[in-house]
């Protein structure tokens, strides 16, 4: 079976425990407004541009055989309609300023690229992390792999914002060592407002994993105006009150994605100012050890 990723990375400390090597699947139906990883939200291959790193030396347009490049006001234009995704132009690049976001790849394949690191795996307590886009819109192929893992004994860890059938939930619960489920809002009309859907199915799949005896680590961007109100935050500890949760993270908003939306041509929807303040995230934190919910900022 073949699957589409965008990246592997090596060596990640903040997707779960111990040294971990990260799989960022590509596809996802949110569309957050604080998304740091636009690139990974289509399903098919792209091309990103980044016009800071162009010469403008025309390269890519000599290279494409389709005429989808030209060059105008010493940039990059790309016609999408006419491009065929055939990769030269960013082959022959030669200051990077074209990129090829999207591979596909065998469980075999991939499964080699993991196993390179099961040695770390075995010393930090690590293993891999199956991450996004959202990788339960490839559960098929998610499934393959974590089946593959668990038979090499590799911990796994699967990043969800909990957006998918609970059937797709529940085929892959025996394979997974533990979810880290992202919760952003438990408005519904907030939520569909900032995230681009409704968050009932969202609510309701984790409730069903915790029943399920899951191992769940619930990670909370926190953002200054969206869901950082004590209304807001209120909410979430009575809502994870009820359920099986092993720890709470918050994460306080950082605009490290900023700069892609421009280079994929995308309009970013926040201004970069929402990080909450030091002081906001201890409280917020405080909160929820109040609560008997443990509790982290970062991770």
């Amino acid at each position: 079976m073949t699957g589409t990723i965008m990246n592997i990375q090596k060596y990640s400390v903040h997707d779960g425990p111990g040294i971990r090597t990260t799989v960022f699947l590509k596809g996802c139906p949110l569309r957050c407004w604080w998304c740091h990883n636009p690139e990974s939200q289509k399903y098919k291959h792209e091309i990103i541009y980044f016009k800071d790193r162009c010469s403008a030396c025309g390269i890519c347009e000599e290279t494409c055989s389709k005429e989808a490049i030209i060059i105008q006001d010493l940039q990059v234009i790309i016609d999408k309609e006419r491009c065929d995704l055939c990769g030269k132009c960013t082959d022959f690049c030669p200051n990077n300023a074209l990129e090829y976001v999207g591979r596909d790849i065998t469980v075999r394949d991939l499964m080699k690229e993991i196993e390179k690191d099961h040695v770390f795996y075995e010393e930090s307590g690590g293993g891999v992390t199956f991450s996004g886009g959202e990788p339960m819109v490839q559960s098929d192929f998610l499934d393959k792999m974590l089946r593959a893992c668990k038979e090499k004994d590799i911990h796994t860890a699967v990043d969800t914002s909990g957006y998918g059938k609970w059937e797709d939930f529940s085929k892959i619960l025996d394979k997974v060592d533990l979810f880290l489920y992202d919760l952003k809002l438990i408005d519904n009309q907030r939520h569909k407002k900032y995230v681009g859907i409704y968050n009932e199915e969202i609510l309701d799949n984790l409730r069903r994993l915790s029943d399920a005896g899951a191992d769940i680590f619930v990670r909370m961007p926190i953002i200054k105006g969206i869901n950082d109100d004590d209304e807001q935050i209120s909410a979430s500890i009575h809502f994870l009150s009820g359920l099986r949760i092993l720890q709470v993270n918050l994460l306080p908003y950082h605009k490290m994605g900023m700069d892609k939306y421009k280079n994929l041509g995308l309009q970013y929807r926040l201004t970069g100012m929402e990080r909450p303040s030091d002081t906001r995230m201890n409280d917020i934190a405080m909160k929820f050890d109040k609560a008997g919910i443990k509790v982290k900022i970062g991770g």
